[in-house]
């Protein structure tokens, strides 16, 4: 009994620069060029995952981050402050940043989990959670994240120690929220793009 190699693309045995198929017991027709990338893949994804990102780019980015630069906007206007805002103004921003940071913190649990398949700890911590899932949807895009995660957190600290001191801090949480809406939208297409799709690769 004859055996071969297990099926898959070969460099064609008839001298063609080009890839050929093994099909296990004979060689097919079908072939490629040298240089030609084999067919991407799409990520393996559930429903649920996807729809967990979906929520995270939709609401949880402008929760924590909205939220956020609310939060530190109406500290820095706190009544004794230079330039203070009405006690009724302060107290009802104050809430609405809570409550958004709140919403925030719960869209990013539930990402959290879906990313890791349970749930953890770390998950229910606010601003940890946006933290463990911008670093789990780099690992399945298969990129690194410490240097970007670091940014973002160097960033928000920055903004919320000195965000009066320097108006260009204005920008941090932008920046922030941008450069994790686009990582996020950048898997959401990866889990649901066709698998021929550019975006797959």
């Amino acid at each position: 009994m004859r055996v071969g190699p297990p099926p898959g693309w070969y460099p064609d045995p008839a001298g063609g620069r080009q890839w050929r198929v093994w099909n296990g017991s004979d060689w097919a027709s079908v072939t490629r060029p040298y240089g030609e990338p084999a067919r991407p893949r799409r990520l393996a994804g559930s429903l649920e995952l996807v729809r967990a990102l979906r929520r995270v780019v939709d609401l949880g980015v402008v929760g924590v981050i909205g939220g956020l630069a609310l939060l530190v906007g109406v500290l820095d206007h706190l009544p004794g402050s230079p330039e203070p805002l009405p006690t009724w103004f302060a107290a009802l921003a104050g809430a609405a940043a809570v409550g958004l940071l709140a919403l925030g913190s719960v869209v990013y649990a539930g990402a959290s989990k879906e990313l890791r398949g349970r749930w953890t700890l770390d998950a229910w911590v606010p601003g940890l959670n946006y933290l463990v899932v911008g670093v789990l949807a780099a690992r399945r895009l298969g990129r690194p994240s410490g240097l970007r995660v670091t940014a973002e957190v160097v960033l928000l600290v920055l903004y919320a120690s000195s965000a009066r001191a320097d108006a260009w801090l204005d920008l941090a949480p932008v920046i922030v929220a941008l450069g994790q809406g686009m990582w996020l939208s950048v898997l959401i297409d990866r889990l649901t793009g066709p698998a021929d799709s550019p975006l797959a690769s």
